[in-house]
């Protein structure tokens, strides 16, 4: 391909063109090329770690030398236990049903016709991402298995990683006798290159933005093409009266520390009046015995180690060892919180009580309620889905973890015998 990145408009122009022909070829490629071409780019990701590792090196030194947190150093981060998760999503996604073609539903007419809704490919999809590397083969993976061609423009930190996981999914597809340009990625840091993206109406079906308030803002405000809302992750737990002691403390400390700097993580915990003294003082200690700085209202400050909150920090995604933390009256005052400073995305609520449960996941609509389990489980993986392109906390197309179902769209076939209607 002839180098056209000091031209913006006709490098994004060519991929866009070239994805489009790509998507129009894929989206009839038969189930086992998609798969093979899934396994043989494992197998290239696996075969390529060490190169991959030392690229995802220099990646380390370029986001150090912007000054990245120590949480989003550990979302760019690759070694080998993280390649080798890259390569189990990827056979993950390829031992899936493939959803193309599938029928969703049929039924018969007094007309004589014979209707069937079957699942279609959306086209191309631009994915907008930014520090974490791994989102290059989930969601090329998740495209290429629902028979869309993928055009990723991932963040600046992860630029070398994202080069040799792109490489690795064009083996794939060479192998397989598929369209390498079925998955592209912008090989430019230039910001301008998304602009042109969010303009792409002629050869980008939707765009998913994967990242930060100020991204998916961008996003938002700019885009012509259409866009899976993919907000960011102000994930609650509420600890009920009726919360198991031990249970509490393990699930906060696994949703506010295992990792920090992923969406699922907790951000804000909500702590019953009744169980403060009890179960609230045991959790926020805990919490600070980890390293986790706690800002909390005016009863939670009575904790030593625990520092004021700001009004700003309530409905902030800190993405860092901080949560924010206070005590309510009772499940509807918790309610209330999430409804106010939530982001529609992953929320929690720890109790024994059924009846409680049943209203806070009846009263609530974020995109994943919980119960009795960390807010880290809010990931495509873990919902079996092999992989994720992110999680929609909209309400149109497709809401929660994106998998590869829910990158598809629908058709109509209508079948007759000569018939007509009156």
């Amino acid at each position: 391909m002839k180098d056209l990145t000091e031209n913006i408009p006709a490098l994004m122009a060519d991929i866009g063109a070239r994805a489009k022909a790509a998507a129009a070829e894929l989206a009839f490629a038969p189930a086992d090329a998609k798969a093979a071409a899934l396994n043989a780019a494992a197998d290239a990701v696996w075969a390529r770690r060490d190169e991959i590792i030392a690229a995802n090196a220099q990646d380390m030194d370029f986001g150090r030398d912007k000054g990245l947190s120590a949480a989003m150093l550990d979302r760019l981060m690759l070694d080998e236990a993280r390649i080798d998760g890259i390569v189990g999503g990827l056979r993950a996604v390829a031992g899936q049903d493939d959803p193309v073609g599938q029928t969703m539903t049929e039924w018969d007419m007094e007309s004589g016709l014979h209707i069937q809704r079957v699942r279609t490919p959306l086209g191309v999809i631009g994915v907008i991402y930014e520090s974490r590397p791994n989102v290059t083969a989930d969601a090329g993976a998740l495209c290429l298995k629902s028979g869309n061609a993928v055009i990723l423009r991932g963040g600046s930190e992860s630029f070398h990683s994202s080069a040799l996981l792109v490489d690795c999914l064009k083996d794939g597809l060479r192998q397989a006798g598929l369209p390498e340009d079925a998955v592209q990625r912008v090989p430019t840091r230039d910001r301008s290159a998304v602009s042109e993206m969010l303009t792409m109406t002629d050869t980008i079906d939707v765009i998913v933005p994967r990242g930060g308030k100020g991204l998916v803002g961008l996003v938002q405000r700019e885009a012509r093409v259409p866009v899976f809302a993919h907000l960011e992750g102000i994930c609650h737990i509420y600890v009920d009266a009726a919360a198991d002691p031990e249970k509490a403390l393990k699930v906060v400390l696994n949703a506010k520390t295992r990792r920090t700097g992923i969406c699922g993580s907790a951000e804000c915990l909500l702590i019953h009046r009744d169980i403060f003294e009890t179960i609230g003082q045991g959790v926020i200690r805990a919490l600070l015995d980890a390293g986790v700085e706690v800002r909390g209202d005016a009863q939670v400050q009575t904790i030593p180690g625990v520092t004021a909150a700001a009004d700003d920090d309530w409905g902030c995604e800190f993405l860092d060892m901080i949560i924010a933390a206070r005590v309510v009256d009772d499940i509807d005052a918790a309610i209330a919180h999430v409804r106010d400073y939530g982001s529609n995305h992953t929320d929690a609520i720890l109790t024994e009580d059924d009846a409680a449960a049943a209203r806070f996941f009846q009263r609530l609509d974020s995109a994943i309620l919980m119960r009795n389990a960390s807010t880290q489980f809010a990931d495509g993986g873990e919902f079996g889905m092999g992989a994720e392109i992110g999680i929609a906390t909209g309400k149109m197309h497709a809401r929660g973890p994106v998998g590869a179902e829910q990158l598809t769209s629908f058709k109509y076939l209508v079948t007759g015998d000569g018939t007509i209607r009156a």
